[in-house]
């Protein structure tokens, strides 16, 4: 037995040792600790202490935070998308073998900033969760939800401290604009009904988050039948997340409209009955 914890103790230095040193340093990033206590916080809050704190307690609206936070996440997500493609594809980036720059060069350093910020919006994302808590939406608070944001910042967390920048990029890429287009409807949203009646759109994004998945996945995948340089582990974990969270996304999608087009399809049949 302490053969075995010996030989994983080895195995987990040797695996640390190779993270990028330039991410040394980072609040809230030097070890792994700190994302998977953040994350269990956050399950403590969502499964546990807010519920228990709002049980009696009526529901807020917070209108006026809502715009705010979502307004703020427009600009935020929209200003990561808009510097990371300037850093990255509009400037040289293959979409097909794009190794780590592990260099001090400039954009290369930039870039480390930009995964920075990636990945502490990760945890600003929580919000949604305590705003649901707060509204007593309970029903949006699927498991789907909670996994997504509570497992998000730890991948985040791997990639921004072993491979900040190459391949890797792909997901912040297309994550910040799904989020950029996904607050612009939740911003919509909180206006109140003379807004919502244009919001005809809302099942696309969910639609939108599956080609992300699905997309994130091939690019990732790639990478197993191509000479690169870059780790291909990094393919088959990118593989297994995204088949799992499309298939996640896909039943939410099945389940939340799915239904609805059935009962329009049964009141349909109900008339043409009335009508013969």
């Amino acid at each position: 037995m302490a053969s075995v914890i010996q030989t994983v103790v080895d195995k987990s230095i040797r695996i640390w040792d190779q993270r990028d040193r330039r991410t040394d340093g980072w609040f809230l990033t030097e070890n792994p600790q700190t994302p998977v206590l953040i994350c269990l916080a956050y399950l403590f809050v969502v499964k546990i202490l807010g519920p228990k704190l709002m049980k009696n307690r009526p529901a807020f609206e917070l209108r006026g935070a809502l715009m705010v936070y979502n307004a703020f996440q427009i600009v935020f997500n929209g200003w990561m998308f808009y510097h990371i493609c300037r850093l990255t594809w509009f400037n040289g980036y293959s979409f097909i073998c794009q190794p780590v720059d592990y260099s001090d060069n400039e954009d290369a350093l930039e870039l480390i900033k930009m995964g920075y910020c990636f990945y502490i919006s990760k945890f600003i994302d929580f919000l949604d969760t305590l705003f649901f808590i707060m509204r007593r939406k309970d029903n949006q608070i699927t498991f789907l939800h909670v996994f997504h944001h509570a497992s998000i910042p730890l991948t985040v967390w791997i990639v921004f401290r072993f491979i900040p920048g190459g391949q890797a990029t792909f997901l912040p890429t297309f994550n910040s604009l799904v989020h950029f287009i996904m607050y612009f409807y939740y911003l919509m949203a909180a206006m109140g009904p003379r807004v919502q009646k244009y919001l005809w759109w809302k099942k696309y994004l969910t639609v939108f988050q599956m080609v992300q998945f699905f997309l994130v996945g091939l690019h990732g995948l790639q990478l197993l039948f191509i000479e690169c340089n870059f780790p291909t582990a990094f393919s088959w974990y990118a593989l297994v997340q995204t088949v799992f969270f499309f298939q996640l996304f896909k039943n939410f999608h099945s389940k939340a409209y799915k239904p609805k087009q059935n009962i329009n399809n049964n009141n349909n049949n109900n008339d043409l009955k009335k009508i013969k």
